[in-house]
């Protein structure tokens, strides 16, 4: 028997970036970055102080 697969969708995505969510069979959300041939993975609190740091960012850069 196969385990149960996790729910995804799709944040936000740009022709070479992409963000998405996973529901995970445990109850767990889990966070996903794809920047080109690199994928980052983040837990939940992980991901919060992620969007944190971004919001950090100068904009005038």
């Amino acid at each position: 028997m196969n385990p149960p697969e996790p729910k995804t969708r799709t944040l936000a995505e740009t022709d070479n970036y992409l963000a998405w969510e996973a529901q995970e069979p445990d109850g767990e959300t889990t966070y996903h970055l794809e920047l080109n041939n690199v994928t980052l993975h983040f837990f939940h609190e992980e991901w919060v102080e992620f969007l944190d740091l971004v919001r950090l960012l100068p904009k005038d850069v």
